[in-house]
């Protein structure tokens, strides 16, 4: 007879994996005194049977955590900074602990951050940034998670996912369609756009807005250049290198975050192309120091101390029969990063 997931014991993992309950113990806290092959055996058993999560979901229904987990992307990216800054200024106010997780965008490390979280005892895990494309990248993580508040945790995310959780969702598509209209209205029509990997689905959803730009000016998206590199600073300059020596005539690069757009700046400056005297640039998300740079970047602002804050909230109301949705709005901010396309 198959156990339920949530009635699981040590012991029948150890009986799954053909091992002693000490040995399972100690391949599972990784502890000393087990071959790694023997190790990675029993934790891939428990993995397969949902043990790991569920036994530490159960000692978190045992009592209240006073600790919730925040998971993200880039820790060093400032629109990560500002959604934690949200979520930690709650938890000061809620007297909550904070832990902060970094993926680098990968679905396996997202699940194993998740993981640990669980396994820490958090009361609640946020996990901020883009989703997957492909629902298949997440689907553990969603089985997992919906097992965590089965037994009492709660769950928030910000961005579009498939985790079936509350979630903020930023109109990342809405500030795609006006940051293209504006270039546009410029009358730039030789656009390049610098964008992370397109398996995120803020990517995809940005890249969605783009297009409708394009056309409902009546030009055609395929011909444009579309540059994927990480989603980074280090990406953004990578992509400019890229876009200059295929494309030299362009007259604006697009870039779908601000930390690309401060990359494609700091090619151009080293390469002494005058920003936006021969070539615009634009970012998307409006971190603090946009307004510094020289030029000021034009960008699309989010409220992300907000996405932050509201995103925690939720996570700390009871749960409802169905997820819940808040909407962040966007605003189009032109500043000196942007002009008239040159003649």
């Amino acid at each position: 007879m198959v156990k339920d997931r949530t009635t699981l014991r040590l012991q029948d993992v150890a009986e799954a994996a053909g091992v002693s309950i000490a040995t399972a113990s100690r391949s599972l806290s990784r502890t000393s005194g087990v071959s790694e092959e023997v190790a990675e055996r029993v934790r891939g058993v428990a993995r397969e049977m949902g043990y790991v999560a569920n036994v530490h979901a159960r000692s978190l229904a045992g009592g209240a955590s006073r600790s919730v987990g925040l998971i993200v992307h880039e820790i060093g990216d400032p629109y990560f900074t500002e959604i934690a800054s949200g979520v930690l200024r709650v938890g000061a106010r809620e007297g909550l602990t904070v832990q902060i997780c970094h993926t680098g965008r990968d679905p396996d490390q997202e699940l194993e951050q998740i993981r640990t979280l669980i396994a820490n005892r958090v009361g609640a895990i946020i996990v901020a940034g883009s989703g997957f494309v492909d629902p298949s990248q997440q689907a553990q993580a969603k089985e997992d998670l919906a097992r965590y508040r089965r037994a009492g945790g709660r769950v928030a995310v910000i961005g579009r996912h498939h985790l079936s959780a509350d979630a903020v969702l930023p109109d990342n598509q809405a500030g795609g369609r006006a940051v293209a209209q504006h270039l546009l209205d410029l009358g730039h029509r030789r656009i390049a756009v610098a964008t992370g990997l397109r398996s995120l689905t803020t990517v995809a959803d940005r890249l969605a807005g783009v297009e409708e730009a394009f056309a409902a000016a009546g030009l055609s998206f395929a011909d444009v250049p579309v540059v994927e590199a990480p989603f980074t600073r280090q990406g953004g300059k990578q992509a400019a290198e890229e876009i200059l020596a295929a494309h030299p005539d362009v007259t604006a690069v697009l870039a779908l975050n601000d930390d690309m757009a401060i990359g494609v700046l700091s090619v151009l400056r080293d390469r002494g192309i005058s920003v936006p005297g021969q070539v615009s640039v634009t970012g998307f998300d409006d971190v603090a120091v946009a307004v510094d740079l020289a030029p000021a970047l034009t960008t699309v602002r989010l409220p992300m101390v907000e996405m932050g804050e509201q995103a925690l909230l939720m996570a700390l109301k009871e749960p409802s029969a169905r997820p819940r949705r808040r909407t962040a709005g966007c605003d189009l901010v032109v500043r000196d990063s942007t002009g008239k396309a040159p003649a």
